[in-house]
């Protein structure tokens, strides 16, 4: 578990005094603009990524393949569409040298991207970016021919040695620590002289959704690729050679970045809805529908979007979140203020992401007076009456959005670093205040101040509801 900082400043949670009554606009897809920025950037002609995400982990990533060579611009559209990126991919070359962040998608998967460069290419990334998982990249990539220098750690920092071509063809991966890798080759699989054949030798494989994700993006963009889900060989993926198609894609909302939205109407028995939540989808945080209408509340998904509700009262569960792992941060927050026990299984890979997320879950939540304890894959909540306290994230944004969900319930929650949700959902503090009606006032009293909170929740996203 990494360690907090110290200096990082403490957010105060704000409880709710109501049931929240919102409809919130959650950025785009962290998962699909990323592959769309490494798919788009593989192509034959230019393509465009309509309402991307701009966050520290997407900007990583356009950084990154900017100092590959490609070109990537930045526009508004004129006919309402919002933001867009326009990528015109070029010859891949080397010397570069990638900072990686902490983001699991730019370190895992731009190393067979550098494989395909002209000359070296070397990552690296935060602390604990060095902690991360990075062997079934690594020893993938050299079954296919690729030359890498990682003093034989599994991890960062490493060179590529790019050659311009690769080889590919079959190769052996145990993915059982991270779907990435499977995903990381697959990705620029087409590019490959042989393309790729990836077998999984693992004895799990979290996350599947996200493999999903990865295979229709690639058949989107022209790809022909053969999944076990075809009536195929189990744990084997094909991906044949040949030239991807540039694409003008609009980027879905982020599903899993609408979780602690969704869990607040569970919270405090309200309603929220989420705008242009799509009816078929391969993300994960579609996953939410089902998790949190089992855990009390009731969903409907219409012409507006996906509106949640809470019914006042929260159900434990014991639930198996292999598929949904990033899911577990926000429903064991929820779990913890539920009425009866929860277990949440099949995820002890979660030790390996941005912290062990299971080892903070369970010592947060603690020290706030809960009874967790730690599995072999997962965790077990016993909910107790809690109390406030330092809520620490260990620079993960997860864990920070989980203290914020537990500080409805809870008066004096202080959420440590509640900027490092800026990973992947920029500007949340504004959200959740637009979400609760406390958006930014300059006017402390009266109309002026309800015109200004008002004002501000539309500017973070969120749009005020009339109650019934």
């Amino acid at each position: 578990m990494t360690e907090h900082t110290e200096s990082a400043a403490l957010w105060p949670a704000p409880s709710a005094s109501a049931p929240v009554d919102a409809t919130v606009t959650v950025p785009g897809s962290k998962s699909v603009t990323n592959r769309g920025l490494v798919l788009a950037s593989l192509s034959a002609d230019p393509g465009w990524l309509r309402r991307p995400l701009r966050s520290r982990d997407t900007l990583l990533m356009a950084d990154a393949l900017r100092t590959l060579g490609v070109h990537i611009e930045e526009g508004v559209g004129q006919d309402g569409t919002g933001e867009f990126w326009r990528i015109i991919p070029a010859g891949l070359h080397g010397p570069a040298t990638v900072d990686v962040g902490n983001a699991g998608t730019v370190m895992r998967f731009l190393p067979p991207v550098a494989a395909l460069a002209d000359g070296p290419v070397e990552f690296d990334g935060d602390p604990r970016a060095y902690e991360r998982p990075l062997h079934g990249v690594i020893d993938g990539l050299r079954a296919l021919g690729a030359r890498i220098d990682d003093d034989k750690r599994g991890t960062l920092p490493l060179t590529v040695h790019g050659s311009g071509t690769l080889d590919g063809g079959p190769v052996e991966v145990d993915a059982s620590s991270s779907s990435q890798f499977v995903s990381a080759l697959l990705l620029s699989g087409p590019r490959f002289n042989q393309g790729v054949e990836v077998r999984h030798t693992g004895e799990t494989l979290p996350s599947m959704p996200h493999i999903r994700m990865t295979i229709d993006m690639l058949r989107q963009a022209g790809a022909q690729v053969d999944a076990p889900e075809d009536g195929g060989e189990p744990n084997v993926w094909r991906v044949t050679p040949g030239a991807l198609l540039g694409r003008d894609l609009t980027v879905e909302p982020d599903l899993s970045n609408a979780q602690p939205f969704l869990a607040a109407a569970l919270v405090t028995g309200g309603r929220v809805t989420i705008p242009d939540w799509p009816e078929h989808t391969t993300q994960p945080g579609d996953a939410l529908r089902e998790i949190f209408t089992g855990m009390g509340g009731s969903c409907e998904l219409d012409e507006r979007g996906l509106t949640f509700t809470g019914s006042g009262r929260i159900r434990g569960l014991d639930v198996d979140l292999s598929d949904v792992g990033e899911l577990t941060p926000g429903i064991a927050a929820v779990a913890a203020l539920a009425d009866s026990e929860s277990v949440l299984r099949g995820v002890g890979h979660l030790r390996l992401h941005e912290t062990d997320r299971l080892a903070a879950l369970t010592k947060e939540i603690n020290n706030l007076g809960g009874d967790v304890t730690e599995t072999v894959d997962g965790l077990r909540i016993r909910p107790r009456p809690l109390r406030g306290g330092t809520f620490r994230t260990y620079d993960d944004h997860r864990l920070a959005t989980a203290g914020a969900v537990l500080g409805l319930a809870v008066e004096g929650v202080l959420v440590e670093n509640i900027a490092t949700t800026g990973k992947t959902l920029p500007g949340f503090p504004a959200l959740w205040a637009g979400m609760l009606g406390d958006g930014p006032a300059d006017d402390a009293s009266g109309d002026g101040a309800a015109a200004s909170r008002a004002t501000g929740a539309r500017a973070a996203g969120v749009r005020l509801e009339e109650r019934a």
